[in-house]
Parts: structure tokens; sequence; C-alpha cells
């Protein structure tokens, strides 16, 4: 680590840049007297007129409280160009212009100009001079080259001098701060300039007040109202998406859902010729009509419950299914004789009788009754062979 050397100036070094020319009443001890005519000029009892308006003269102490030389060892001190005003106006702003001659990589004020809290603040104002509002027009001013080998600083300040009338006041060194490409800091001060500040209407005269300047926008942060702007637009991003989600969500593919099971063949036939049964069809004679219901009820039951298009499939081919189902139907004659008799009443124009009409339906419910599974529906195959055992 490469240390840092502070540079400090002696005090009589130090007062003797501070105090304007013509201030200095006697050299100290040790230091060579000044020509007969100056020290007679600046007797103690022949009063100056800067001696008369000159506010007190800056201390080693508030020079060192603006500004501290950090240089590190061995290296010579960037090159400075300053100019400062001779002369002002009280409450108006003087600018210090310094141009900095420096390396390439290197930034000058890489944090912007400032001066300590505190004790380098209260030694301007000792002083009797003020920075302006940083965010006024006034503010300090950076301007660096486009070849990065010089930086152009310009500080104002404003003379606020204590009573009205001419005063010479000093500005103290004020502090440079240099980042160089290693990344270390070095500090640098300004000289002590002079200025003689005289009042804004000295020489006006009969001076008439003026206005005050138009009045600047007031910025102030809300913070409780920029809270609740940030938490309102979070809440509606949050509630655009749930809704999104929620939407996709909603329209998401669905398995259909089951449909119920199928009723029995055998509940939904015996519902069937009860209701023939009740429809008073052999009442009114109309009994082919009868006969026709009871054999497509009796036709639909056996292709329900063994496996077949029972309305669409002829005699032959029902009894061809018939015969072959395991184990066999027990009442398979019955079945055949009712499925023949209902063919010549529907394709020979036969008509039945009422008594006819009568049996055939009890023939329909004796067969849906023997044909009804006891523990489950009977599989189908080959008949076994007639004979078998």
């Amino acid at each position: 680590m490469r240390l840092l050397r502070v540079r400090r100036r002696s005090p009589l070094a130090l007062l003797l840049l501070a105090l304007p020319a013509g201030a200095q009443t006697a050299a100290p001890a040790g230091v060579p007297s000044q020509s007969p005519a100056a020290a007679a000029s600046l007797a103690p009892n022949a009063p100056t007129p800067a001696a008369r308006a000159s506010a007190p003269p800056v201390t080693e102490d508030s020079i060192s409280s603006t500004c501290i030389e950090r240089l590190p060892e061995g290296k010579a001190p960037p090159k400075l160009s300053e100019s400062f005003p001779a002369r002002g106006k009280s409450g108006h702003a003087a600018t210090l212009t310094v141009k900095v001659t420096h390396l390439k990589g290197e930034e000058v004020l890489p944090g912007g100009f400032r001066i300590a809290e505190g004790e380098g603040l209260d030694a301007l104002k000792r002083a009797h001079l003020a920075l302006p509002d940083p965010e006024g027009p006034a503010a300090p001013v950076i301007t660096r080259n486009p070849d990065g080998t010089e930086t152009e600083v310009k500080v104002s300040v404003v003379p606020l001098p204590p009573e009205p009338g001419r005063h010479e006041l000093t500005l103290p060194p004020l502090p440079i701060s240099i980042a160089r490409a290693s990344g270390h800091v070095v500090t640098v001060c300004t000289k002590p300039h002079a200025i003689t500040v005289e009042d804004p209407i000295a020489n006006v005269p009969d001076p008439k007040p003026k206005l005050n300047p138009p009045a600047r926008r007031q910025l102030e942060e809300w913070e409780l109202l920029k809270r609740l702007v940030y938490g309102g637009l979070i809440a509606l991003v949050v509630g655009v998406v749930a809704g999104w989600l929620f939407t996709r969500w909603r329209k998401r593919p669905r398995a259909a859902p089951l449909p119920p099971p199928p009723r029995p063949a055998w509940e939904v036939a015996l519902e069937e010729l009860h209701d023939i049964r009740h429809a008073g069809l052999i009442r009114q004679q109309r009994f082919s009509e009868h006969y026709d219901r009871v054999s497509d009820a009796i036709r639909q039951y056996l292709g329900d419950r063994f496996g077949f298009d029972g309305l669409e499939s002829t005699t032959r081919e029902a009894l061809t299914v018939l015969e072959t189902v395991t184990p066999p139907i027990e009442s398979m004659d019955q079945v055949r004789a009712f499925l023949r008799q209902a063919d010549l009443v529907k394709f020979a124009n036969l008509t039945p009788t009422e008594d006819e009409c009568e049996l055939a339906l009890s023939r329909g419910e004796d067969i849906v009754k023997s044909t009804m599974p006891a523990f489950g529906p009977p599989a189908l195959g080959p008949a076994p062979a007639r004979g078998a055992a």
C-alpha cells in the first residue's frame, strides 16, 4: 500500500497567504522586515481603508477545516490553474475557475464538489462566504475535455459581509479531489483568493428597491403517495396476472363426466311391457299395434341382453346368436315360438285375437323373467353338442 503524505502549510505561511495585501501590519520575529515606507504606511496608529472595513483574517484552523492536501509519497501534485474575480458584490455569486491538468484515466471530483459538514462549512461562514444551493443555477460545474487530460471546475461562492460597505474577504483553499487509475484518490487545495466586496447599490445615486426574483418551483417528494401509487401498480399487475391464470384454469380441458350406468335390460323390458298392458290397446281393439309393441320390446331386450341388434336383426339371425349362448337358455323353445308367431303377425298380415294379444304379453313377460341373470350377464360362446353329458 502506498503511503499518503499530508502537506500542511506553516501557520506563518498560511497567515501571509490568507491576509490581503496591505493588511499585514508587522512582520514576526525572524522574518525580514518590510521597507520603511511600507512599515510607516502600515503603522498600528495609522488606520487604512482596508483595515477599517476588512473582515477578520482566515486562521490556520479555518483553512485546515476547508481543505487538507493528501498526496502520495514522492509524487508531484497535479497542476492547477486558478482564476477568481478581484471584485464582487455582496450577495452576488463570484465564480472560482480551476483548470486541472492531469493524466488520462484520472477523474476530477468523481463524487462532485463537496465541503466537509461541520468544520468546513463553519470555516466558510467565519470567512463570510456561503455556497449557493447545489441544485440551483449557481451549482458547481465540471467540464472535462475530450482528450481526458484537462478538467475545468467552476465553483460559485456568495460573499455575505456582516455589515454594509466595502469589505476585503478571503476565499479559503477549497479541496479538489482526483481519482487516479490505480484507485487512489488524491486531494489538492486551491490557493486563497482575496476579493473586494461592495454593496450592490454602492454606485447608484438613487437606488430603488428591486422586486424579488420569481419563485422557484418547489419539488416535494410525497413518500406516502409514492408508496400508495407503487403499491397500487403492483396490486394491479398481480391482479391482471391472477385473472389471466384463473381464466386459463377455467378454460382448461376437462374430462367429460361419466355417463350414468345403463339400466339393466330386463328392467327396461318389464317397464315397457307394463306400459303396454295399461295402454288400453286391447280394449280399443288395436290388436296388431299391441302385438307389434310387445314383439319390439322382447326383440330389444334380447338384443341388449345377449349382445346383438335385436330390432334390426331377422328372426333367423337372432336365433343363431341365442343358440350360441353359454349356458344355454332354458326357455329357448318359448323364445323361438314367440319370434316366429310375431313374424306371422307382422309379415303375413295375420290379425291376432284378443286372447292371442293377452297370451303374447304374458309370454313376453315369462321370457324376460326366465332369462334374467342370477349373478351377472351370461358369457357368449359356442353351444355344447347335443347329447353331451
